[in-house]
């Protein structure tokens, strides 16, 4: 097979398909479709506008801005990124995931709270936190999940640490270690962190760099990267119905693409880079025949959850000048997110607080919310009026102040859109590292008598340690695009030259 002529289709115009399109094109295959289920690239990432401002309604930070990420790199050949974020003290920063924002803190009493009453317990839950992360290097998971160990610990320590503490100082100590756990359900992209596997929080890895985002909008890396794409590359709005592969010894080892056009494409491999919870939903239609058992449980196990933005735009501030986020603690939350039957009347509860849009020169007066869960996806089903109002009572409750009135507000709606089916991977109780190798596997899978090849997996949820990441995606899409090259540098005496990207 002279690689000239091989095809090659790619599902999906995220980062993982455009970065595997990106890496065989350069490495001389000359036949590479990308398949666009919608009208635009991008995927997750995606841009938008609020107010006149570029607002990210995906992806939204560079996570670890630094030699080691690819996604960092490429928005400085780019020239997509502001000179902070360039500088070599801005890369050496280790934040370990988390930002060292400058918080304000109010609680439903609405008043303002003192950070050194409350500072003890973030300290005791980033050290809760560290030490789940550790389980899964010692070996050996005494609880089943981040959650169970973090409710176990809890209540016990504070009451070793802070016998002597002041009653009220203490309960809003617990209300903070409440509202943490809401970050951290943002953070993971679940419900709650009872369904976050102890062990697996460790697999997860940071890079160095003090997070940044794009001014221009992380779009603008997309656009770079599909403009050096061939032109006509991309099919947009070309939704695909089935993956038809084969799984026996038959001399035809072809692919052949199923569109929901009635389109049918026959090409020699398939990179599917489509969203976990899409495959979730859909693997059963996706492909024929179906995908091996060992597949579909790491599928069925690995957790995909929904983490929305709620912006929220006002005529003046009501927070400091300094303050990058802000925190609201439920005074009648004692250390733990009770499970409520009455989502419609709390739904709000769940949002933790909101982060501040800077600078102001770029954005004006403007918040971003963060909700994650079930909570959040009931959000979704709300018009954006009832959502107003009920993000209006919250600030003035939390406040104190009756007149702070929010211009408009425009929040993002990942679980219904069809195409993602929710936000981002989590490795889920129950998971182990097998189960994030099974999802890079290709089909037919390994032992199979097939053809080699056939079918190829991307996207963040099959990276091994940087799943939820941009840069997680990108490296999958590249990875996956590397097999193809090595199987015909090795195969093919003709193939084309291993890429140096």
């Amino acid at each position: 097979m002279k690689t000239d002529t091989t095809k090659i289709v790619i599902i999906g115009c995220g980062i993982s398909g455009i970065s595997a399109a990106h890496r065989l094109v350069k490495s001389g295959f000359r036949h590479v479709r990308i398949l666009e289920a919608t009208g635009r690239s991008g995927g997750r990432i995606k841009s938008g506008s609020f107010g006149g401002k570029i607002i990210e309604i995906g992806a939204n930070w560079i996570h670890g801005p630094s030699e080691e990420n690819p996604v960092f790199c490429l928005a400085r050949q780019y020239g997509l990124l502001e000179p902070e974020a360039l500088t070599k003290e801005n890369q050496a920063i280790d934040i370990g995931g988390h930002p060292p924002w400058v918080p304000m803190v109010f609680s439903s009493l609405g008043r303002k709270v003192n950070l050194e009453d409350i500072y003890p317990a973030t300290e005791m839950f980033s050290e809760l936190m560290h030490e789940c992360s550790e389980f899964h290097w010692r070996g050996g998971e005494p609880f089943a999940s981040a959650g169970d160990y973090i409710q176990s610990q809890v209540h016990q320590r504070a009451a070793e640490k802070w016998k002597d503490t002041d009653p009220r100082i203490k309960s809003l100590r617990m209300s903070l270690i409440s509202n943490m756990l809401k970050v951290e359900c943002c953070v993971n992209g679940t419900h709650s962190l009872d369904d976050l596997g102890l062990g697996a929080c460790g697999l997860y890895q940071t890079l160095p760099g003090l997070d940044c985002t794009f001014p221009g909008g992380y779009d603008g890396l997309i656009k770079s990267l599909v403009r050096e794409l061939p032109s006509g590359t991309v099919s947009y709005n070309h939704p695909v119905r089935c993956v038809h592969w084969n799984n026996t010894r038959e001399a035809d080892s072809s692919v052949t693409i199923e569109c929901e056009s009635g389109e049918r494409i026959v090409a020699d491999h398939v990179i599917v880079t489509v969203p976990l919870g899409y495959l979730k939903k859909n693997h059963t239609a996706l492909f024929s025949p179906s995908l091996p058992l060992h597949k579909l449980h790491s599928i069925q196990r690995l957790g995909f959850g929904t983490n929305n933005k709620i912006f929220v735009e006002f005529d003046s501030p009501w927070w400091d000048e300094d303050c990058e986020a802000i925190f609201l603690l439920w005074e009648d939350e004692d250390g733990q997110i009770k499970e409520v039957p009455n989502i419609q009347g709390s739904w709000i509860r769940k949002l933790f607080g909101f982060t501040v849009l800077k600078p102001t020169e770029r954005y004006g007066h403007m918040l971003c919310g963060w909700i994650a869960g079930h909570e959040s996806e009931y959000m979704e089903t709300l018009s954006e009026q009832e959502v107003l109002q009920t993000v209006t009572q919250l600030i003035r409750r939390f406040t104190g102040n009756p007149i702070v009135t929010p211009r408009r507000i425009l929040r993002s709606q990942w679980f219904h859109d069809p195409w993602t089916c929710g936000s981002y991977s989590y490795p889920a109780k129950g998971c182990s590292v097998q189960d994030l190798e099974n999802m890079m596997e290709p089909l037919p899978a390994k032992g199979s008598q097939a053809q080699p090849l056939q079918v190829l997996f991307a996207g963040e949820a099959t990276h091994p340690f940087y799943f939820s990441t941009v840069h997680g995606a990108l490296l999958s899409g590249r990875r996956e695009a590397s097999r193809l090259i090595s199987h015909y540098s090795s195969n093919n005496s003709s193939g084309p030259p291993k890429s140096k990207l």
